[in-house]
């Protein structure tokens, strides 16, 4: 039986390939792939870096939202596991997976009561606030259910998204929460999410630095007012191989590195950093026209790949200078720069533009090793709030 049947998805027409050799190439598609071997050193990678540089590691599931993966990111070594939202969470921490830290806030009343719920099945969550009636309204209903919750104050570090702006108003913040005798000071998050994907390594480390300037007054602040938070979280893939040398963040947050996608190819590492990633994730597409002179159709378009970092780069299966473009929600088309062609029925696999949000459109993964198909994996959190 598959990983997925036995949580309950359905598996699709491909579960009847499981196990038999050269199955990789007779896939009904559009399929999702995991190359297993390169996910599992990615994985290894990971947990290497962190484990030389001191640092906790803390994944982000928001790349993968599969609990097989979490689960392995945790055998790993990490401490647990971010979610961005608060149905991923529900689904990690009840699936046993420690350490869960929610890293957006959770406000309305309905959600709090959410929360303060899986606070009673989950080992070990967090999560972020950042603002003072939050606080006020999560202290209320973790004292009503006798529980006590772990809140990790928000710091904005110049994505303008969630947290606050000031180490001022941070420090207010964790001394609201170490007043509160129901809420414990887990830590501060400092995710600087608009570094992630800076292309440049030099400009990534200045403005790295930038980050880490102002995480390391809050830090001062803090410290004058008698707190010493045991963990500053955040970081990511783009800077995993900078945050640790810039003195403050001890937990990394990164996500996409067990996948990689076209966005993060194109961010520039330095050293030992620009080798430490495969990819492991790709969309398997067909060929379902070749009617055209230069060109043929495919069967993955728009609905395929999340098309927010342009178009998918083909990776198996394509001639020397061929390329993707999207012909139609339900079509992709492949271009030939030479005299070669592809026939029809042909199968290709394409690096997916963004990860995060293509893995989104599909309930299962594909898990592949080598030429054999040997799993399907369900997307526990797809689509989860």
């Amino acid at each position: 039986m598959t990983l997925a049947a036995a949580a309950g998805f359905d598996p699709g027409p491909n579960a009847r390939l499981v196990g038999q050799p050269s199955s990789r190439n007779e896939l009904d598609t559009p399929a999702l792939l995991i190359d297993l071997d390169a996910m599992e050193a990615n994985i290894q990678a990971m947990a290497d870096h962190c484990a030389t540089t001191g640092q906790r590691l803390r994944p982000h599931t928001k790349t993968h939202k599969s609990v097989e993966i979490a689960r392995r990111q945790v055998a790993a070594g990490a401490v647990g596991v971010c979610c961005a939202t608060l149905g991923e969470a529900e689904v990690m921490g009840r699936a046993g997976i420690p350490g869960v830290h929610i890293t957006s806030p959770v406000v309305r009343p309905h959600r709090i009561e959410r929360l303060i719920a899986l606070n009673a099945d989950a080992e070990s969550l967090s999560v972020v606030a950042d603002h003072p009636d939050n606080l006020t309204a999560l202290a209320e209903a973790a004292a009503a259910a006798g529980q006590t919750l772990n809140i990790m104050v928000d710091i904005d570090v110049g994505s303008r998204r969630t947290g606050v702006p000031s180490a001022q108003q941070a420090t207010a913040l964790a001394e609201q929460v170490q007043k509160a005798s129901h809420l414990t000071l887990a830590g501060i998050q400092g995710y600087a999410g608009g570094l992630q994907h800076i292309y440049d390594w030099d400009e990534r480390v200045r403005r790295g630095q930038e980050v880490a300037d102002f995480l390391k007054e809050v830090r001062r602040q803090l410290g004058e007012a008698g707190i010493e938070p045991p963990v500053f979280s955040g970081g990511g893939t783009g800077t995993h191989a900078i945050d640790h040398s810039q003195g403050v963040l001890n937990e990394l947050q990164a996500g996409s590195y067990v996948f990689l996608d076209v966005d993060y190819q194109r961010v520039a590492h330095a050293g030992e950093a620009a080798k430490r990633f495969r990819e492991a994730l790709f969309v398997q597409a067909s060929v379902v026209s070749a009617a055209q002179e230069d060109c043929v159709t495919t069967d993955a378009g728009l609905k395929a790949f999340a098309t927010d970092c342009g178009v998918p780069e083909l990776r198996r299966g394509a001639p020397e200078g061929a390329f993707y473009g999207f012909a139609g929600d339900e079509h992709g088309r492949i271009t030939f720069a030479g005299s070669e062609r592809l026939p029809l029925g042909a199968v290709v696999e394409c690096l997916s533009p963004h990860c995060d949000p293509t893995v989104n459109l599909y309930s299962v993964y594909h898990v592949v090793r080598g030429d054999t198909l040997v799993d399907i994996w369900p997307v526990d959190t797809r689509g989860l709030r």
